[in-house]
């Protein structure tokens, strides 16, 4: 070797032997650095060495290495500490010899920790510091654009965020709950990361596949995947669907209701297809006459709404689309709709009448694509009088005019059914609601008479009185007159009389008229005789009797009341004058006429009672009160 190279390789010795002899940290070779790990915001415990080894540190140096580049930042000296102005002065304190505790650990404070002791003994310690931050819960977001499984490339599926974590988080992406690999023109994931102002990374993964047709009601998902000192972590997204465009192979129709359909129903029938989007559809009916399908009015989205569905919407449809993205024509099965119905009801006679007497037969007649149930109801009563098309009547009476409606059912379509009305009229004279009935009135006050008559024909009705008169046809057979005159005393004296005529015959009702007196009233009568109107109604005779036996009543039960009270008295003085009599020893028997009873002197201010013999106490109370002759003081035989 020449003295040039001798003298290189002289120089680069010396240089070595000099940097270990200065000690500068960082500069040689150190064994692998004891790792210490903790979450963000937490605090770190940095020991300059084994625990059992820092008893002795005295004077230590703790260094800051960033990009192998050592910075200065706490020394102790003889047990205290002092920090170094920078990043770390207000977050560094001692904690017992040779260790320190670093406090609010940040992303940024990943780093190697160095630390030398001098005293008693050289020595060297080297810490790596591992920060973690669990990030937030993912957030995903699908494509709202949908997807079409004609496309040549993965398209974008969905979108996942997970923010604030550290270090970054890996992502794996699921469908249907299995995870998803890279695969080559049918799966990419993209992933990019942010770093925050904080230190924190911002996580952004975009998922694409091309998917097909089976993919349609598929769940995506992300998951994050962490470490921290516990240990690892995972969080999950929730799930999304994607909108999958496919054409459509296949359509159908759909009836709603399902089941038997009737007249009057609601009946929607729809089409349906089996692909995404729907195509634009159009509902066609066959013609009966000619069999050529013929286009129904029905919405873009194929519905056709029959309400009410009728007997002349049965037929056979078919639903027509087409795929606007291929262009092609789409038909389905023909599909045979049946509304089954009932005809109107006929029914023969449509007028039926008859005399008194008489016979009669009523027919109901109607059609149906169904067997047919007939019923006749009385309509009034809404009584079942027949089962069967037919009602016959042998012997036709008064009662039995009226109305009757026939009832056609299909018995296996509940709700199916048509009815009709017909009112059986019966020729006669007429009918009076009331042969004769009393009214009470008061003089000089004004009346209203109502008289009612039915019969077939209708009769008139007619007074034979003056006075403001009005009809009222309740239906067909019935009639109300009213008559409005003053209470006289010739109309008291000659009363009322309505009479009722037809073609067939004339009826009348008597109506009399009763006046009002004081002795009859009672408070509730003496009111009702106060109006100054009063109304004798169509069917007032048992009206008017119980009003004019009540009146009655109320009378006689006065009377009773009173010569009950009067003959309770008379007995009780009676008795007890001829217990006094007896307990005396004054009481003569046989005797007829008169008695007096003399009183001892101390008694003379006592009564003394005369005892008739030919008249009962009672009867001479009654006939006292009944025909006011009263007996004069001095007859009374009474002393004092």
């Amino acid at each position: 070797m020449d003295l040039p190279g001798l003298l290189c390789a002289f120089l680069l010795v010396v240089c070595c032997c000099c940097r270990r002899a200065t000690g500068v940290p960082g500069e040689a070779e150190q064994p692998t650095p004891e790792l210490v790990e903790v979450e963000v915001g937490n605090t770190a415990l940095l020991r300059c060495g084994p625990s059992h080894s820092l008893g002795n540190l005295s004077h230590v140096d703790w260094f800051s290495v960033y990009k192998e580049k050592p910075t200065l930042i706490f020394r102790v000296r003889q047990g205290q500490g002092q920090s170094e102005p920078g990043e770390y002065q207000h977050r560094l304190s001692l904690q017992g010899p040779g260790a320190l505790a670093l406090t609010q650990v940040m992303p940024h404070d990943e780093r190697i920790f160095l630390c030398q002791s001098k005293r008693p003994r050289s020595q060297e310690h080297r810490i790596q510091l591992h920060v973690f931050k669990a990030p937030e819960e993912p957030t995903i977001q699908a494509s709202a654009l949908g997807i079409s499984v004609n496309s040549k490339e993965p398209e974008e599926v969905a979108t996942c965020i997970g923010r604030n974590g550290y270090p970054i988080p890996q992502v794996i992406w699921y469908k249907n709950r299995l995870p998803l690999m890279e695969e080559k023109n049918r799966v990419h994931i993209q992933s990019s990361q942010i770093v925050e102002s904080s230190g924190l990374y911002t996580l952004k993964s975009v998922l694409k596949v091309q998917l097909v047709k089976e993919d349609k009601d598929a769940r995506f998902y992300c998951e994050l995947s962490y470490r921290l000192p516990s240990g690892n972590h995972m969080k999950e997204s929730r799930e999304v669907t994607v909108p999958v465009f496919y054409p459509a192979e296949k359509v159908w129709l759909e009836v709603e209701p399902a089941g038997m359909l009737k007249e009057g129903d609601r009946v929607e029938i729809r089409c349906l297809a089996d692909g995404n989007p729907t195509p634009p559809f159009s509902i066609h009916k066959q013609n009966p006459s000619t069999g050529e399908m013929e286009e129904e009015r029905s919405t873009d989205n194929g519905l056709l709404v029959l309400e009410p569905a009728q007997k002349q919407h049965s037929g056979l449809y078919e639903c027509q689309g087409l795929d606007l993205e291929t262009m092609i024509p789409l038909l389905s099965e023909p599909q045979e709709l049946l509304v089954n119905y009932v005809s109107d009801v006929d029914v023969s006679p449509a007028a039926p009448a008859g005399q008194e007497g008489s016979s009669l037969t009523l027919t109901c007649k109607a059609e149906s694509n169904q067997a047919l149930e007939f019923q006749w109801l009385r309509e009034k009563t809404g009584q079942v009088l027949e089962k069967g098309p037919v009602l016959h009547f042998d012997h036709l009476k008064r009662e039995i005019g009226g109305g009757y409606r026939c009832v056609a059912s299909v018995p296996s379509i509940p709700g199916l059914n048509r009815t009709q009305l017909v009112n059986v009229a019966i020729f006669g004279p007429p009918w009076m609601a009331s042969k004769k009935r009393k009214v009470w009135v008061k003089e000089n006050t004004m009346l209203n008479l109502s008289c009612e008559a039915s019969g077939h024909p209708r009769p008139t009705i007619s007074w034979n009185i003056n006075g403001s008169a009005s009809e009222e046809y309740q239906d067909s057979e019935r009639v109300l007159s009213t008559l409005n005159v003053l209470v006289t005393p010739e109309l008291l004296e000659r009363g009322a009389e309505c009479t009722a005529s037809n073609s067939l015959g004339r009826n009348s009702t008597i109506i009399i008229l009763e006046l009002v007196s004081l002795t009859t009233l009672t408070p509730d009568s003496s009111k009702t005789a106060g109006l100054s109107t009063s109304t004798a109604s169509p069917h007032a005779r048992a009206n008017s009797t119980s009003t004019e036996k009540k009146l009655r009543e109320q009378e006689s039960k006065g009377v009773v009341i009173v010569a009950v009270i009067v003959c309770i008295l008379v007995l009780a003085v009676l008795g007890a004058v001829l217990y006094f009599l007896y307990k005396k020893g004054k009481l003569l028997c046989g005797r007829s006429g008169k008695q007096e009873i003399t009183l001892p002197p101390s008694h003379k201010s006592e009564f003394v009672v005369e005892v008739k013999s030919d008249k009962l106490p009672e009867e001479m109370g009654l006939l006292q009160g009944s025909s006011g002759d009263k007996r004069a003081p001095g007859d009374q035989q009474s002393s004092f």
